[in-house]
């Protein structure tokens, strides 16, 4: 029978090093987690033994995500030295069928 629990064990998440918190403690103590987040780095929040989330500040989550403007992909292009080339879509005729009404 197929079971819906991944029956792969993941490594469990060391919890004596600083940075690890289970969740019961992150809960309980969440402002301090989100201080040692700004002024550490990321905090790894576990369940069960298993790292499952990291708490990270976030100028952190806004470097590791990029810039999401398109401003980077415009500026990429502009100092393309093939700017100038034109391109045009391909015009491919589509078959039409007959239709009866």
């Amino acid at each position: 029978m197929t079971s819906l629990v991944d029956d792969k064990k993941q490594p469990s998440a060391p919890q004596s090093l600083p940075g690890y918190w289970p969740l019961q403690h992150a809960k309980a103590r969440f402002s301090e987690l989100v201080r040692k987040a700004r002024s550490e780095g990321p905090q790894h929040v576990t369940i069960h033994g298993r790292d499952e989330v990291v708490i990270v500040a976030a100028e952190e989550f806004r470097r590791l995500s990029g810039d999401l403007t398109g401003a980077a992909l415009i500026a990429a292009a502009q100092a393309s030295p093939y700017r100038d080339i034109e391109l045009e879509p391909a015009h491919v005729p589509l078959p039409v069928r007959d239709v009866t009404l």
